[in-house]
């Protein structure tokens, strides 16, 4: 295992509501100096829920994108409050965005997505066992809730509004680990 670059500085450059950045001056163990800049998001991360409606249907989200300015088909996720664990966090995220609950929740796997620049963790939670029990969310309007069939795996990878990585990453790990349970 290497050993990681020595932090020799760093310091904010810039920062919003959603992130901050951080440009850190680091040595290498082969003496190289180099600058890098993250991004660092605020909290513990993030989960994403895989709601399985049965051992051949997931539950997604049809929601509006700022980032593609589009809609996009997603399962549903959101930020880890502080002081919160992922696995409640996922519960209280499915209530909100899709009026389910779970009975019981597995963790899959947990992501990063752009480790180069981007200090952020998406845990992906399956839930199973759904029953209804809504919270109130956060989102500006009235998430569509869009039954996937898992046999049809390969017409739902095809849908142009599937381009999220998070979303199709978790959607092939919920995919096995069903067909594993069967």
């Amino acid at each position: 295992m290497k050993k990681k670059p020595e932090i020799l500085d760093s310091k904010i450059i810039a920062s919003s509501r959603l992130f901050t950045i951080e440009q850190m001056s680091l040595e290498f163990s082969n003496g190289e100096q180099r600058d890098y800049e993250r991004i660092i998001a605020p909290g513990a991360g993030a989960v994403l829920i895989v709601p399985v409606a049965s051992k051949s249907q997931v539950l997604m989200i049809r929601e509006y994108s700022a980032g593609t300015h589009r809609y996009e088909l997603l399962f549903p996720k959101g930020k880890i409050d502080a002081g919160e664990d992922f696995m409640a966090a996922a519960n209280r995220e499915l209530m909100e965005e899709l009026g389910y609950a779970a009975g019981r929740l597995s963790h899959i796997h947990s992501m990063t997505i752009a480790p180069g620049y981007l200090d952020f963790t998406t845990h992906i939670i399956l839930a199973e066992e759904l029953y209804q029990q809504k919270l109130e969310g956060d989102e500006p309007e009235p998430l569509e809730i869009v039954t996937c069939e898992l046999n049809h795996f390969n017409d739902l990878l095809k849908n142009p509004e599937l381009t999220e990585a998070r979303s199709i990453a978790a959607l092939y790990m919920a995919r096995d680990y069903l067909m594993m349970q069967q």
